[in-house]
C-alpha cells in the first residue's frame, strides 16, 4: 500500500493511504454495473408506459442524464464517494486531506472523456501508476485523489517485535503492564521517535522505571526499547 505525506491547513503532517488500482477498478465495474442496471429498469419502465421512443427529449432526460451525471452527482452528496467506492471503502479527497468542494468534484468528473472515455481508461490506469499519489488526469486537474479507508494492520501497529532467537530478556517485571498499557507505550514511543520528540520518550523512561522499580545505565531511548521487546518475550512465551 503506498503512501503520501500531506499537510493540512494546521502544519500537521499526516500519511494517506493511497488506493490500489485493482480497489478503483473493481468500484469502476460496481458502479457500472449500477448505471447498467438503471438504464434497463428505466427502458422497462418506459416500454411498459408505452413511452413513444421517438419523443427523443424524454428518453434523453429521464434516461441518459441520470447516468451521465452518475458520479458527479454521487461524489458530491456522498462526500467523495459512489456506491462503487463506498462498497470498496474508497474516498476521493482534496490533497491537502480536507473535503473537496463541488469545483473539484466538477473538475476530474468532467476530464473522465479523457481518462475514461476516450482512452478506454488507458490513460487512468496509466496515470496512476507514474504519478503513485492515485492520481488520474482528473485529479491531477482538481487537486484530489483517491484514498482507501481500509484500516490495514501490519507489524509495526501492534505489540508483536520480531526478535531474534538467541534474545535474553533484561527486566522480568515488565510482566506487571497489561496489554493495553504496553500498546500505548509502545504507540507513544514509536510517535516519539518519529517526531524527535525527546521528552516524551524521557517521560516514559521516567514513568516505567518507578512502576517497575528498577534502575539502568541505558539511555532513555535504549531503555524504554528494550521494555518493550522484553514484554514481547515474555508474552509470547506464554
Amino acid at each position: 500500500m503506498e503512501q503520501f505525506q500531506i499537510e493540512t491547513a494546521q502544519n500537521i503532517t499526516i500519511s494517506q493511504n493511497t488506493s490500489h488500482l485493482g480497489e478503483r477498478m473493481l468500484a469502476y465495474i460496481i458502479d457500472s454495473f449500477i448505471i447498467l442496471v438503471y438504464t434497463i429498469l428505466v427502458i422497462v419502465f418506459l416500454i411498459s408506459i408505452e413511452v413513444d421512443m421517438d419523443d427523443q427529449w424524454v428518453f434523453y432526460l429521464i434516461l441518459t442524464l441520470p447516468a451521465f451525471f452518475y458520479y458527479l452527482l454521487f461524489e458530491t452528496l456522498m462526500d467523495g464517494k459512489t456506491i462503487g467506492k463506498g462498497a470498496m471503502n474508497l474516498r476521493v479527497v482534496k490533497l491537502d486531506g480536507s473535503k473537496p468542494n463541488f469545483g473539484n468534484y466538477f473538475v476530474r468528473w468532467a476530464l473522465r472523456i479523457i481518462d475514461v472515455g476516450l482512452t478506454s481508461g488507458g490513460a487512468a490506469v496509466l496515470t496512476i501508476l507514474i504519478r503513485g499519489k492515485g492520481q488520474r488526469i482528473g485529479d491531477i486537474a482538481a487537486g484530489t485523489t483517491v484514498i482507501s479507508e481500509k484500516k490495514r494492520v501490519s507489524l509495526s501497529d501492534t505489540l508483536l517485535r520480531e526478535l531474534p532467537e538467541d534474545y535474553k530478556p533484561t527486566f522480568p517485571q515488565v510482566t506487571v503492564f497489561k496489554d493495553q498499557e504496553m500498546q500505548t507505550i509502545k504507540e507513544l514511543y514509536d510517535k516519539a521517535k518519529i517526531n524527535g520528540n525527546h521528552n516524551i520518550i524521557v517521560s516514559l523512561d521516567k514513568r516505567i522505571k518507578e512502576v517497575l522499580g528498577v534502575q539502568t545505565v541505558l539511555q532513555p531511548i535504549e531503555f524504554v526499547d528494550v521494555v518493550i521487546k522484553d514484554y514481547n518475550y515474555y508474552t509470547q512465551k506464554m
